[in-house]
């Protein structure tokens, strides 16, 4: 524990720091972190208040580290059964796993009061919202449960944009719940093309992967599916909604074409 001692599996107490940092997936969080600052900068029309961009990633860095501590605390066992996760903090011995649930209630309550206190409670609400349908939905309900976890479990990292919109406008608009739609639409086949890599390790620990259950053919065209009514969605905000104009419409219909070829590559070779 950080507050009496070291672990016996750590030599310094930085090392102790470096685990508990390991538990927020920190590699994770700047993903989140760029939907939410470009949702504020949509809705601000690019003028954002430098001190209120600031609030809400710091409030969004915390909800997103403790909804991973979270995570990573639920999915102790088949992270000890994965290769590629048994080095992790908790299935390691590194941290114990209350000091980690009271690490992850910390983050959570210091997000919501930074939020609520210096930005709004719409946004406060939201960052929360996100962390319960994180671990309630996705991670227990459907994580083991379901090829369709992904999919319907997007929907929690869609919503930073929703907390950055609402900082700066105090609600959300049709223009928000877009930005919502595209990282939902996005995840699966950015998920998928990652689970496709890894699907043995899936297949290990039973977790429904798309990959593990339907095969690589039908993964690769759920991929195909999802891309393009992806980069379709992203020039709605061009039109109709007229929330960005031909500079984004130019940069959207590039990245477009680029995740597409990216998606061809996904294709099994004949």
């Amino acid at each position: 524990m950080i507050s009496t001692g070291l672990s016996p599996h750590h030599e310094n107490f930085l090392q102790v720091l470096r685990s508990y940092y390991q538990l927020t997936k920190p590699r994770i969080i700047p993903l989140l972190l760029i939907t939410t600052a470009a949702a504020m900068g949509i809705a601000s029309h690019g003028h954002i208040d430098p001190v209120l961009l600031l609030l809400t990633l710091t409030g969004g860095t915390l909800a997103a580290a403790s909804a991973q501590v979270l995570n990573c605390v639920y999915d102790r066992d088949i992270d000890y059964a994965m290769e590629r996760t048994r080095k992790r903090p908790l299935p390691s011995g590194k941290v114990q796993t209350k000091d980690a649930v009271a690490f992850a209630i910390v983050l959570g309550v210091l997000a919501f009061t930074i939020l609520a206190t210096f930005v709004n409670l719409l946004s406060a609400c939201l960052a929360m919202t996100g962390i319960a349908f994180y671990m309630v939905i996705y991670t227990h309900f459907l994580k083991r449960h379901t090829t369709q976890n992904i999919v319907i479990g997007g929907a929690a990292g869609a919503i930073p944009p929703l907390v950055g919109w609402a900082a700066v406008t105090g609600e959300l608009s049709w223009a928000a719940w877009l930005l919502f739609a595209l990282i939902f639409l996005w995840t699966p086949p950015h998920f998928w093309a990652l689970a496709l890599m890894i699907r043995d390790d899936y297949a290990k620990v039973g977790v429904p992967m798309l990959p593990v259950i339907k095969g690589e053919v039908e993964t690769v065209r759920q991929i195909w599916v999802y891309t393009w009514i992806t980069v379709a969605a992203s020039f709605l905000l061009v039109y109709p909604l007229g929330q960005a104009g031909l500079i984004y419409g130019a940069i959207a219909l590039i990245l477009g074409m680029v995740f597409i070829k990216k998606s061809l590559a996904t294709q099994p070779r004949s």
